[in-house]
């Protein structure tokens, strides 16, 4: 037993001191733990004293333990009692004194609610905490307010379903083959075969195996079947997800009546010009059969006619089916809607978040609140029509900052705010080249050159990035220091208790050290800035120096120059004529010029030889890394195929609303 006093240092008592004190009373507790409890505390020591006597303890100690005994048989169990209150008081004093200042908290030895927020198009500069004072988003910037914003905080990729892919999973896209090598970087149909791999762990499938309840509300964008209607192959129920309500494809201009498509135009042409140019040689084809002129067999000119018949069909489904097949919603693995109302689709979203949080609030449970703002077609509810100063993509950025007020709100009415911990996020930056007419739909990227699409200027992949646990992470925090969308992986991770993936590599780094304040500095060294699957820029933390540099290898080329975006098409090219290759690549230091606006040289720069030379190391490094996987945006991944289109109703005229009017607006 470990003693207040050791035996050498106990004090000696008088025989008039011990006369004056009161009767000893048992304290066996107190005593060597090899004394029984029935000992008394004589008995105790004298237990002890034998013990020490027959483990060969010389003259000397077994004095010093025989004047401890005689201390402790005067020594009254309140003075006692004392001592052993002081020394375990003092021990958990010191214990709160380290807690704080290595900043943990009680709460840290529980498994927190977690709450993710992930906007769609949504720019830097829309929001209040980074800079806009004329849109108004109070409840985004309560989550700055009241926890940490990161001011560099970057997208794996510049467009939906590889960013997407590598938020959920934590790797870059091209390691799960969800990055293109052609110029349709995102899934176009809910009725293609390509799709987040099963094989990929996402964050949902680990916290699920941790015991929390996983739901996921709004936009999935990742996929839905593989070889049949049925399979769900893609579906978020089949990466980790105990709950899933909402769009499995993506909000588009074509889920909206009376609005330009947002689909491929030109593809559409082609397949109308393939089919009309199948057609006349079919028709010609079948003329000559029968005129004798030309010697054919009929069978030929049956292929030649479905050939053409499947072109058209292709055509139409593109052109006058693409409402009715990529805009639906579903509850888990039913559709409740075909196609869907927009009108309510916000209403709807809201009430599933809440309705999630009330089922599940005794937890632990995640919650992936994906929304379907900002993306056009900017539809509005009437309640925020014309409130903001800047048209549709204004008010369509206020109903989702009340949104997310009325989430907040619910966590405080349960209990539940300082249990839980919030993220919010976008998953790139703003669409530049989103217009109607003369207004712009698409977001303002702040000082940041580019925006969606484009793989390397920053105005495509810096995001907001808020993250709020009251009582584990500080309030009114600014970190300026690389981070990424991938960090999310590790760090949910890391809180439910879970173990990372060890047969794969993880490039998200978990945050928490960073955001409690236990560390400076990010674990990033390098990130590394795709544009579909080909590598554009390459950032480099510099960290004994505080550099941040940024080299750009490929750039996409403006339209009109120097706009700062490719006006007149949907968005920025990758490669081919739409891009321009830099050798020697451009260079920026993104600590003294965030804007990109002055690249430096050898003769403004004294290091821009050896950055250039690390920066081309660790590209080769990370290569070493890659392996060969299937890509899932193929062209044949990608095209609309009949077989694995989800339809409620009978197919091809799929219709179905089971909301019906049930649903009010909150």
């Amino acid at each position: 037993m470990d003693f207040s006093l050791l035996p050498w240092q106990a004090p000696t008592f008088s025989s008039q001191q011990a006369s004056t004190s009161r009767a000893p009373q048992p304290c066996s507790a107190f005593l060597c733990s090899q004394a029984s409890q029935d000992k008394g505390t004589s008995l105790g020591i004298r237990y002890c004293l034998d013990r020490q006597k027959e483990r060969g303890w010389g003259w000397r100690s077994v004095q010093r333990i025989s004047a401890y005994q005689e201390m402790i048989a005067v020594l009254p169990c309140t003075v006692i009692a004392a001592i052993l209150f002081r020394r375990y008081f003092l021990m958990a004093l010191i214990s709160c004194l380290l807690w704080n200042t290595f900043g943990f908290s009680t709460a840290v030895d529980s498994k927190p609610n977690i709450l993710l927020f992930l906007a769609d198009d949504l720019g830097i500069g829309d929001v209040g905490c980074y800079g806009n004072n004329t849109i108004r988003t109070p409840n985004i910037d309560r989550l700055a307010r009241e926890g940490v914003k990161l001011t560099q905080h970057i997208a794996a990729a510049p467009l939906c379903t590889p960013s997407r892919a590598a938020f959920l999973t934590g790797r870059y896209p091209i390691r799960s083959g969800m990055a293109s090598s052609n110029q349709y970087r995102a899934l176009q149909w809910n009725a293609g075969s390509g799709g987040l791999p099963a094989n990929e762990t996402t964050f949902a499938r680990i916290l699920q195996q941790q015991g929390y309840t996983t739901g996921l509300i709004g936009k999935w964008h990742q996929g839905v079947n593989c070889e049949s209607f049925n399979d769900h192959c893609h579906h978020p129920l089949n990466h980790g997800f105990d709950y899933f309500y909402g769009m499995p494809f993506t909000l588009i201009s074509n889920c909206q009546e009376n609005k330009p498509p947002e689909m491929d135009v030109a593809l559409q042409d082609r397949l109308w010009l393939y089919s009309q140019i199948i057609a006349l040689a079919v028709l010609t084809l079948a003329a000559g059969r029968l005129t004798g002129l030309v010697s054919i067999r009929w069978k030929i000119i049956a292929c030649f006619t479905l050939a053409s018949c499947l072109f058209f069909i292709s055509w139409y489904s593109s052109y006058g089916f693409v409402q009715r097949w990529n805009c639906i919603l579903m509850r888990n693995h039913d559709i409740t809607e075909q196609p869907m109302r927009l009108e309510r689709t916000a209403s709807i979203m809201l009430k599933e978040a809440v309705s999630f949080i009330k089922r599940n609030r005794h937890g632990p449970f995640l919650l992936f609140v994906s929304f379907l703002h900002v993306h056009t077609p900017l539809f509005t509810t009437v309640k925020f029509l014309g409130k903001s100063h800047h048209g549709l993509y204004g008010d369509n950025i206020e109903e989702m900052d009340w949104m997310v007020g009325k989430i907040l709100d619910l966590l405080d009415k349960e209990g539940l705010k300082n249990h839980t911990f919030t993220y919010f996020a976008s998953d790139h930056g703003g669409h530049l080249e989103a217009q109607d007419g003369s207004a712009q739909m698409g977001g303002w990227n702040g000082i940041y050159k580019g925006g969606k699409g484009m793989g390397g200027w920053e105005g495509g992949i810096r995001v907001p990035g808020i993250f709020r646990w009251p009582g584990v992470l500080p309030a009114g925090i600014v970190i300026n220091e690389p981070t990424s969308l991938m960090d999310i992986f590790p760090t949910v991770v890391h809180l439910a208790g879970g173990i990372l993936p060890q047969d794969r590599v993880i490039d998200g780094r978990n945050l928490m050290p960073l955001l409690q304040g236990r560390t400076q500095k990010s674990e990033h060294k390098f990130l590394f800035h795709y544009c579909g699957s080909y590598l554009h820029a390459v950032r480099w933390h510099q960290k004994d120096s505080g550099a941040v540099w940024k080299a750009h290898y490929v750039t996409p080329v403006f339209h009109p120059a120097g706009a700062g975006a490719c006006y007149g098409k949907r968005i920025c090219p990758c490669f081919g004529e739409g891009v321009t290759h830099h050798d020697p690549p451009l260079l920026f230091d993104l600590s003294r010029d965030p804007s990109e606006s002055q690249p430096l040289s050898a003769d403004t720069e004294p290091l821009f030889d050896t950055v250039i030379e690390r920066i081309g190391r660790a590209i080769e490094e990370h290569r070493m890394t890659l392996t060969a996987v299937p890509q899932q945006l193929s062209r044949y991944n990608i095209i609309w195929k009949p077989w694995l289109q989800p339809c409620c109703g009978t197919f091809p005229f799929c219709w179905c609303d089971k909301e019906g009017e049930s649903t009010q607006s909150l």
